[in-house]
């Protein structure tokens, strides 16, 4: 009987060897990490001019915060990563230069989204990397500090916390039992989400003055910090935990206007607290998330 084992083993060694690429298929288990972009914490942005199609130096910035991306991507990929998805999560969603991506790299584009800055996400994904993220509505300090929307919301809360976009992507992701492993942006942000969030690795790439105003390093030097910092994370990666919120989630919006309030009301499902906020209780975060991103993204006048 131990004779025909060992002819059997054997078969089965040179079986693979004959197959071509089924031995190395067998031995590579999946391990995927999901990017989700933005870029007021990219290296070297502090105003409008660096985040959008109108400002002088977006063009520029859209290489630096691609290449803070593809930095991620190389060093994950040398960490034994085998599949990436990167949202592009800032503004329009179109702002990475695609076709300076590596393959094996997915990338979800523009809006709306059912789960808003983590679309594509699910339970099959080792860990997550918020890269150029920006501190929220409620913090005193950072570059650019705002949620979702600098212009028309004053406060997010997710069962009576106070949250940003860093704390809102982080739930999502932990729905799916998936822990945020590494964040990059301002000091303040990182201080924030590490606060929120618990152990995530940080990388800092710029030190707040105030809301259009930093110091920064480089370009090289940022790619060094954020390369330094995956590094950290993916190499303790089972150390992380999820951010879980509590079903069913209520989410409470407090607009800059009085009128989006007033008309939300109208809605069956939504209960207005006072004259600038309103409430939704969702099952849970993905329904929570569509709920946020109609009220954020719907215009009857969209096109088609």
């Amino acid at each position: 009987m131990k004779i025909c084992a060992r002819l059997f083993s054997g078969l089965a060694v040179l079986a693979c060897a004959w197959v071509p690429g089924l031995a190395a298929a067998q031995a590579q288990t999946p391990f995927k990490l999901y990017i989700s972009a933005d870029m007021e914490g990219v290296a070297g942005v502090v105003t409008e001019q660096q985040l959008g199609p109108t400002g002088f130096e977006y063009g520029r910035f859209r290489e630096f915060m691609t290449d803070e991306v593809n930095t991620v991507i190389e060093t994950a990929f040398a960490a034994g990563v085998t599949e990436i998805v990167v949202s592009d999560s800032h503004g329009n969603g179109q702002n990475l230069l695609i076709e300076k991506l590596p393959k094996k790299v997915t990338v979800v584009r523009s809006w709306p989204r059912p789960l808003m800055m983590m679309e594509g996400i699910d339970n099959s994904f080792a860990g997550v990397i918020l890269l150029g993220y920006h501190t929220s509505t409620h913090n005193l300090a950072g570059v650019r500090a705002h949620t979702i929307s600098s212009a028309r919301l004053a406060d997010v809360r997710l069962n009576d916390k106070q949250v940003g976009e860093g704390e809102l992507s982080a739930a999502i992701a932990g729905h799916f039992g998936v822990p945020v492993i590494m964040v990059s942006g301002d000091d303040q942000l990182v201080k924030e989400l590490q606060g929120s969030l618990g152990n995530v690795e940080g990388a800092v790439v710029k030190w707040a003055h105030g809301f259009h105003s930093a110091r920064t390093l480089t370009p090289a030097e940022a790619k060094d910090q954020i390369r330094a910092a995956t590094e950290r994370a993916l190499s303790k990666i089972k150390t992380f935990r999820p951010y879980t919120v509590k079903t069913p989630v209520r989410l409470d919006i407090r607009f800059k206007s009085y009128r989006q309030a007033d008309m939300l009301a109208y809605l069956p499902i939504v209960e207005r607290l006072d004259s600038h906020t309103v409430r939704f209780v969702g099952k849970d975060l993905p329904a929570t998330s569509k709920f946020f991103e109609f009220v954020m993204t719907y215009d009857p006048n969209m096109d088609p």
